[in-house]
């Protein structure tokens, strides 16, 4: 057990055997993360409904726009990278994601500006929609209600969905999301009806069940990933635009719950440069040299090694203009699944189903979202709780 001044605590080697103990999972997951993650479903439902209340046909009045800018930090600016993803390349305006205070030099009145923030009170968002204001530009707000960003969608007469802050803003990404999507359609951009919200939120309910607290390991595919990337160092690769958006959100899941570095990004990338990583001494050297009969959780701090989490879009979507066919996505993952066992190196694949872009998306990110929070639990973390963002605000605000 490592503590120190910051508060920081749990355990260099996972405890495999507690994540088939659901009273000790409770025990070590007080803020109840495994609950938020739970309600994914629950969160697409209702922020629908929250949405529909909205007067966003205040959008419509000045057409198209020229661009789309999607402004938060965190979760919520991966809202725009869900949005452009499930737009796809026939979107017909460009769809910018914006991550820093302000909006760039060239938006104005031909504009929307999208400020999402789920405490309402993000740096990011505030300045966004400010300017936004200023500027003329139509403006939308997604975030807690009663709160800054209200205030100042209030002052710009512009459209303001309430999310109330039910979960962590990490654990709040389909509530965030869905608003950001149906202002989106209003505005002509994306194709998303009723019955894809209806049926990715029962695909969010289905996975929640499979991946229950009282379901054991080797039925529980999120406890069975998490054991997998135990002591390893992850890569997470996408093999489409979309699951490529799912392989960044686990980056971002496995950092902040489960405290481990992580390389994400897309697969195509991934073939000009970052693929070498599987020859490299944590891939196919460490592993040409393994003890096949040696304890793969030793103590040995050389025995870190690779694991590859691959996630295949499935070839569902050959309709599509896509960048890239589908057919070449899929060698290309073929491909490096024969590369990683040839080196040695574990993968584990997770594959999308779902009739649409945003059930599919669901599919690939719901799994990986609970695998986060168990393997923060089997190291004995508490994923709810992060001292080093609590010490780094405070030293930042000085």
């Amino acid at each position: 057990m490592m503590e120190g001044t910051a508060g920081v605590s749990g355990r260099r080697h996972a405890d495999e055997s507690l994540l088939d103990n659901p009273d000790a999972l409770a025990e070590h997951d007080p803020g109840g993360m495994l609950r938020f993650t739970a309600s994914a479903g629950a969160q697409v439902r209702e922020s629908a409904a929250l949405a529909a209340e909205a007067n966003l046909s205040l959008l419509v009045d000045e057409g198209r726009p020229r661009a789309v800018v999607i402004a938060g930090i965190g979760t919520a600016g991966r809202t725009g990278d869900v949005l452009a993803t499930v737009a796809g390349p026939r979107c017909p305006v460009p769809v910018i994601r914006h991550r820093s205070a302000g909006v760039p030099g060239w938006v104005g009145a031909a504009d929307v500006v999208i400020a999402v923030s789920a405490s309402g009170r993000s740096p990011e968002a505030l300045g966004a929609a400010e300017a936004a204001h200023r500027r003329g530009a139509r403006l939308v707000a997604v975030g807690a209600p009663d709160s800054q960003l209200q205030s100042v969608a209030e002052r710009a007469r512009a459209p303001f969905i309430p999310v109330p802050r039910r979960a962590p803003a990490r654990a709040s990404l389909w509530a965030l999301t869905v608003p950001v999507l149906l202002a989106a359609r209003t505005l002509g951009l994306v194709k998303v009806n009723e019955a894809d919200l209806a049926e990715t939120a029962a695909r969010l309910d289905a996975d929640a069940d499979r991946c229950r607290p009282t379901a054991e390991s080797f039925v529980n595919p999120a406890k069975s990933l998490a054991l997998g990337l135990a002591g390893s160092i992850p890569i997470v690769w996408g093999s489409s635009p979309l699951a490529t958006v799912a392989a960044r959100r686990f980056g971002d899941t496995l950092s902040a719950n489960a405290r481990y570095p992580v390389v994400t990004g897309a697969l195509g990338e991934a073939g000009r440069g970052r693929v070498g990583l599987l020859d490299g001494v944590f891939g196919g050297l460490v592993e040409g040299e393994r003890d096949i009969f040696a304890d793969r959780h030793g103590t040995d701090p050389d025995a870190t090694r690779l694991r590859l989490v691959l996630l295949r879009d499935g070839g569902l979507n050959a309709d599509d203009d896509s960048d890239e066919p589908v057919a070449v996505e899929e060698r290309r993952a073929d491909a490096v699944q024969t590369l990683a066992e040839r080196r040695g190196v574990r993968c584990d694949v997770v594959t999308a189903e779902g009739g649409s872009a945003l059930e599919r998306l669901a599919s690939l990110m719901a799994v990986p979202d609970f695998a986060s929070v168990y393997l923060a639990l089997a190291h004995g973390l508490d994923p709810m709780a992060v001292p080093a963002i609590t010490e780094m605000k405070e030293l930042s605000n000085q």
